[in-house]
C-alpha cells in the first residue's frame, strides 16, 4: 500500500510553525549566566523533531540546517560548553533563517541557498570553536544514549534521523535492539502501546514524555526538600523548575481549516437573521397560539445568541499571538540603536478575531519601532532629564465594551508638536497655530510626514504611518494619539471584536435604515438653533468649545423625503481615524448586533458604506465607513464667518 506523503505537509509545517515560535520564545527567556536546563531540552526536543520531520518529508535545506544548530544545542544543554549573549543571537539567527526556508517549502518557492550556506557555516564555526565538528555519525553515538531522541514525527511517525547511517531496522541485532530500547517506535499513532520504561535518570524526570509514580513521588519530595530562597544553596534554576508542571497536558484542541469556521459563522449569520424575522411575524400573532409562538421564538433567540456567540468564539485567539513576537523586536533594535529599553506586555490574553490578528502585525510593528527609534531616548539624554536610563515600551490590549483597544506606550520624550506643524507647513498642509494637539498629531499619518533629522535603514523616509493607519482602517479600526513632552507618546487603536458581527445604533434617514458603528459613536444629541452655524453652503455644529463638520446623511446617500432641518432631527457626534466630525440623521432606532454581509462582493464598492444587513423584517440595510464619510468633510477654515 502506497502512501501519499504530502498529504500530511500541511501538518507538519503548523507544527514546524509552532516549534519555531517556542524556541524564539525560549531563546529570549534564556539566563545565559543561569541558564535553565528545561528551557536548553525543550529548545532541543523542537529542533529534534524538526529536522526529524524535515527528513522524513525530504526537506534536505531544512534538516541539514537545523542539524548543525541541534548538534550546538546539545553541548549547551550537556553543558560542555558555556552560553553567552552572542551565541543565543547566533541561535536567534538561525531561528529567523527556519522560518525563511520553512516559508519557501510551504510556498514552493526558491529556497535562500546562499543565506543557508552561511548560516552553516556561522554554525559550524560556532562548533568549531568549542574544539569539535559533530558529524551525523559522532551524532548517533550521542543520540543512542540520549533520553530525547523520541521524535514525535508530527503525529505520523517516529523515526531516527535520516542523516544517521544506522544498521537496517530489519537485522537481528536490530530487531532485539528495537524490543529492548526505550526508543521504541509507537505505532505511528495507530497502536496504544505501553510507553518504555525510561533507563535514566534523566528520563525517568520524563522531560515532558512519561512519567512514572516514582518519578513523580520522587519530584514531590525534592520540592518538598528545596531551600527556601533565602536559604543556602537555593538557584534560580531550582526555583524554575519547581515552578514547571510535572508533565504536559494532553492536547484539547484540533486543527480545522479556518473557511470551514467561516462557513459555519456566516450560517449562523442567517440564522440570526431569520430567528429575527420569526421574531416580528410573532408580535402579529394573537391569543394563546400567539403566546406559545413568542415564548419559543424567545427560547430560539436565547439558543440562537448562544451558538452564535459560541460559533464566534472559534475565531477567536488571544493577541499574545502577535505581541510574543515583540520581545524579540525590541531587544535587536534597542541593542542596534544603542539603547536601554524594557518591552511589558499587558492583557496579553485579550482575545481578537484571528483575521485581525494576521493584519496587526505589520502596523503594531512599526509603531513598536518608532517608539523606540524616535520615542525612547539615548541613555544620555534620559540621565540628563532625570529619568531611568532604561526606556518603557508598553504593549497592552484591553477589551472595552463590543471593542478591543490595543495601546503601544512609551515613556520617551513625545511628540513634538512644534515640528510637527513647521514640517505640515513645508509639506503644504492646511494647518493653523490654534490646532487642537489631538488635530496635530493626525498629521503624522499623512503620506510622506516625517520629521526625523536623518534618514536610516530603521526610518526617516515619510513612509509607514500613512500606511499603519490604511492597515488598521482596512479591519474597520481607528487609532488615537496622546503625547505630552518630555513624558511620553500613546497610541490607542480602536478595533471591533470581530469582522463578521458589528455592534451598531440603527438610524431612520427616509424611509432608509442605516447602521452607525458604536465604536465611532461619541454621543448624540438634537440640536439647538443657536449650536448650527453656516459657513457658505455648509454647516458646521458648535459644541464641546469646537466646531463639528456637519454631514447631512440624507444629502451624502442621495435618500429622499428625509428631515432637512438639523434642529428637527438628530445629530450624532463620530470619531474616526482621521478627524472627528457630526452626522445628521432623522431619528434613531436602537442599539443592534448585526451581522456584517460585503456589499463590494454582492454588489459594488459604494462610498461611505462598509457593507450591509438584512434587518428582522428582511429589508437591507446599509452599515456606514466613518473613514470613508471623514474624507467628505470639509477642513474648516481658520476665520469661521458665522452667520
Amino acid at each position: 500500500m502506497s502512501i501519499d506523503i504530502e498529504q500530511f505537509h500541511a501538518v507538519f509545517f503548523d507544527e514546524s510553525q509552532e516549534h519555531l515560535d517556542d524556541m524564539e520564545q525560549l531563546l529570549m527567556e534564556l539566563d545565559v549566566e543561569d541558564p535553565d536546563l528545561e528551557q536548553l531540552n525543550s529548545i532541543f526536543r523542537a529542533a529534534h523533531s524538526i529536522k526529524g520531520g524535515s527528513g522524513i518529508f525530504g526537506f534536505d535545506a531544512l534538516m541539514g540546517l537545523t542539524h548543525i544548530m541541534e548538534n550546538l544545542l546539545d553541548k549547551a544543554r550537556n553543558q560542555t560548553i558555556s552560553l553567552n549573549v552572542p551565541t543565543v543571537d547566533l541561535f536567534l539567527e538561525t531561528v529567523d533563517l527556519l522560518k525563511v526556508i520553512l516559508d519557501a517549502y510551504r510556498n514552493d518557492a526558491e529556497l535562500p541557498a546562499e543565506e543557508i550556506e552561511k548560516g552553516k557555516a556561522a554554525l559550524e564555526k560556532a562548533l568549531a570553536d568549542t574544539g569539535a565538528i559533530d558529524t551525523p555519525q559522532a551524532e548517533q553515538t550521542a543520540n543512542s544514549t540520549s533520553d530525547d531522541d523520541e521524535i514525535d514525527g508530527f503525529g505520523f511517525f517516529d523515526e531516527d534521523d535520516p542523516t544517521d547511517d544506522k544498521p537496517s531496522a530489519h537485522t537481528e541485532n536490530d530487531t532485539s535492539e528495537l524490543s529492548s530500547s526505550s526508543e521504541e517506535i509507537d505505532g505511528f499513532g495507530f497502536f496504544d502501546e505501553a510507553p518504555p520504561q525510561p533507563q535514566s535518570p534523566e528520563e525517568k524526570a520524563g522531560y515532558g514524555f512519561y512519567r512514572s509514580v516514582e518519578a513523580i513521588a520522587a519530584d514531590a519530595k525534592a520540592a518538598s526538600q528545596m531551600p527556601a530562597p533565602n536559604e543556602k544553596g537555593a538557584t534560580k534554576s531550582a526555583a524554575r523548575k519547581a515552578a514547571k508542571p510535572a508533565a504536559n497536558k494532553e492536547a484539547s484542541s484540533i486543527r480545522v481549516d479556518t473557511h470551514k469556521i467561516d462557513a459555519m459563522v456566516n450560517l449562523v449569520g442567517e440564522l440570526v437573521i431569520t430567528q429575527s424575522m420569526l421574531s416580528m411575524i410573532s408580535e402579529e400573532v394573537t391569543g394563546t397560539v400567539g403566546q406559545k409562538l413568542q415564548t419559543a421564538i424567545a427560547e430560539l433567540e436565547r439558543n440562537t445568541r448562544e451558538i452564535q456567540e459560541s460559533a464566534m468564539s472559534m475565531r477567536m485567539l488571544p493577541v499574545n499571538m502577535t505581541f510574543n513576537r515583540f520581545p524579540r523586536v525590541v531587544r535587536d533594535l534597542s541593542t542596534k540603536l544603542g539603547k536601554k529599553v524594557d518591552l511589558i506586555i499587558e492583557g496579553g490574553a485579550t482575545e481578537i478575531d484571528k483575521s485581525m490578528i494576521e493584519k496587526l502585525v505589520d502596523p503594531l510593528t512599526h509603531l513598536v519601532r518608532n517608539s523606540i527609534d524616535h520615542g525612547i531616548e539615548t541613555t544620555e539624554d534620559r540621565i540628563a532629564a532625570g529619568k531611568n536610563e532604561t526606556g518603557t515600551v508598553t504593549l497592552r490590549a484591553a477589551q472595552r465594551g463590543s471593542s478591543i483597544v490595543i495601546s503601544i506606550i512609551d515613556d520617551g520624550a513625545g511628540l513634538s508638536r512644534e515640528r510637527i506643524l513647521a514640517k505640515a507647513e513645508e509639506n503644504g498642509l492646511a494647518v493653523t497655530p490654534d490646532m487642537p494637539d489631538s488635530e496635530v498629531w493626525l498629521l503624522i499619518f499623512q503620506a510622506g510626514f516625517s520629521t526625523a533629522a536623518e534618514v536610516t535603514d530603521v526610518s526617516g523616509r515619510g513612509v509607514g504611518m500613512d500606511v499603519v493607519r490604511r492597515n488598521i482602517e482596512g479591519i474597520g479600526g481607528r487609532i488615537e494619539i496622546d503625547s505630552h513632552k518630555g513624558l511620553g507618546s500613546a497610541f490607542h487603536i480602536h478595533l471591533p471584536l470581530t469582522l463578521a458581527i458589528v455592534d451598531g445604533i440603527c438610524a431612520a434617514v427616509g424611509d432608509q435604515t442605516f447602521v452607525i458603528p458604536l465604536v465611532n459613536i461619541i454621543e448624540s444629541l438634537q440640536p439647538k438653533k443657536s449650536q448650527i452655524k453656516l459657513i457658505g453652503n455648509d454647516r458646521l455644529l458648535w459644541i464641546r468649545e469646537q466646531y463639528w463638520p456637519l454631514v447631512p446623511l440624507h444629502q451624502t446617500m442621495y435618500v429622499e423625503d428625509a428631515v432637512t432641518n438639523p434642529t428637527e432631527g438628530i445629530v450624532v457626534l463620530m470619531e474616526s481615524s482621521k478627524r472627528r466630525f457630526a452626522i445628521q440623521v432623522d431619528s434613531l432606532l436602537g442599539q443592534q448586533q448585526v451581522v456584517i454581509k460585503s456589499l463590494e462582493h454582492h454588489y459594488k464598492k459604494v462610498p461611505g458604506i462598509s457593507g450591509a444587513t438584512i434587518m428582522g423584517d428582511g429589508t437591507v440595510a446599509m452599515i456606514l465607513d466613518a473613514d470613508a464619510i471623514a474624507d467628505l468633510c470639509k477642513t474648516i477654515p481658520e476665520e469661521e464667518h458665522a452667520v
